[in-house]
């Protein structure tokens, strides 16, 4: 994969500032459920899904903006 350039750089960055930013408030809703006490496991399994796609969405644009590394 090569490192991105110019105004794909800005493109990749935005697009994980925003992915930063649902995984932190995913992270607070699964919070809030737990706390409350009384949530629905359905619920709560489709919002800890939904979290992991954004990681993953995350580890794949951070892996855009790093150049590869031969060992």
């Amino acid at each position: 994969m090569t490192v991105a350039e110019g105004e794909t750089r800005t493109y990749i960055e935005k697009r994980l500032a925003e992915q930063r930013i649902a995984h932190q408030d995913l992270d607070a809703a699964i919070a809030a459920l737990v706390e409350k006490g009384a949530f629905d496991d359905l619920q709560m399994q489709r919002l800890k899904r939904q979290k992991l796609k954004v990681k993953d969405e995350i580890l794949r644009l951070e892996g855009m903006l790093m150049p590869d590394i031969i060992a």
